[in-house]
């Protein structure tokens, strides 16, 4: 069996001449060593020199690689393109332990998980996988199973880090959409789930006509979804009938209730004016969805007289500002 040396790196540095030699120590003589008080004094220990990493690199090669990032700007654009598409976890956004996104178009989802720790990524019942498609599939192990049976029948993608600190991004495809997740391991925080709304699925109510066949009608006759912004955060109490998105195509603001709404007393809407007064809003009711014919930064849900409870709707112009994933220019 041969057995390897493996010299430092300082001895390294040193043979390659980047090291400094350190200057010998002055000899002790009789003056020398009175002066400390000792009959024999000991030589002083010289301080260990210390080579910078930047001394190392060749000036060349630190002017060629300043060259390449100033010359290639077009890195910086997909940074920056990709920060404003990445959608990150709210408080607002879960559901029990599940953190529920508004699907768009070319937008990135985050997802945390953690060594010995399983994270589901739920898709919509009735979708159908066709594939899974991860950067690292060495140190993150990605499966998937099924739940329910018939239309009810659900995949889905599961994940598991073998260590923290690692990232990654992981491509989901199926027969109606796709998805793109930014996956990042912790040593403890852990996302045990998330899943998705399709707006442009939840704007659509079926009607049963007498045939016993379904039409799909339209909350609102127009709608664009390639415009729907989901900038907004829900915050205040959480009563039964707490709203669960609102989002808004430029012209017009959605608020999405849970089914709850239909069989309860619906809450009134005001909007926050610039000096702080409640306004009451027209607004029209369509289903589980309250639509509002205008914009607003700050609109307040208030329902009960002596213990109100208050539900606070408000748009975000900064962070969230996506349209189909993209930033909304200012």
């Amino acid at each position: 069996m041969r057995i390897y040396l493996i010299p430092s790196a300082f001895a390294m540095l040193a043979s390659a001449g980047f090291a400094q030699t350190a200057p010998k120590p002055a000899p002790v003589t009789s003056k020398s060593a009175a002066a400390l008080g000792s009959p024999v004094a000991k030589a002083p220990v010289m301080p260990v020199p210390v080579v910078s990493i930047l001394s190392v690199v060749p000036p060349t090669v630190q002017r060629h690689a300043i060259r390449h990032r100033r010359s290639n700007p077009s890195a910086g654009r997909v940074d920056a393109a990709n920060r404003a598409a990445l959608m990150e976890p709210k408080a607002s956004g879960y559901s029990n332990a599940v953190q529920v996104y508004p699907w768009s178009e070319g937008a990135l989802y985050r997802l945390f998980a953690a060594p010995e720790r399983v994270g589901d990524i739920a898709l919509q019942p009735g979708e159908a996988l066709v594939s899974v498609a991860a950067g690292d599939t060495v140190r993150w192990i990605v499966g998937d199973t099924t739940s329910g049976a018939g239309g009810d029948k659900r995949t889905h993608i599961l994940i598991k880090p073998s260590a923290a600190g690692l990232k990654t991004n992981l491509v989901i495809a199926t027969d109606r959409r796709t998805y793109h997740l930014q996956l990042e391991s912790t040593a403890a925080t852990s996302m045990s789930a998330i899943s998705w709304t399709y707006p442009e699925n939840s704007l659509l109510a079926l009607r049963g006509n007498r045939d016993g066949t379904a039409e799909r009608v339209s909350v609102s006759t127009g709608l664009s979804v390639q415009n729907l912004r989901f900038g907004y955060t829900i915050s205040g109490d959480n009563p039964a009938w707490r709203p669960i998105r609102a989002f808004d195509d430029g012209r017009q603001t959605f608020i999405a209730f849970p089914a709850s709404l239909t069989v309860g007393e619906a809450p009134p809407l005001f909007i926050r004016g610039s000096k702080g007064e409640a306004e009451l809003v027209n607004y029209r009711v369509s289903g589980t969805y309250y639509v509002v014919d205008r914009l607003f930064d700050v609109a307040e849900l208030r329902l009960g007289t002596r213990h109100q409870q208050i539900v606070t709707i408000s748009r975000d112009n900064n962070a969230g500002d996506r349209r189909r994933g993209k930033r909304r220019a200012s």
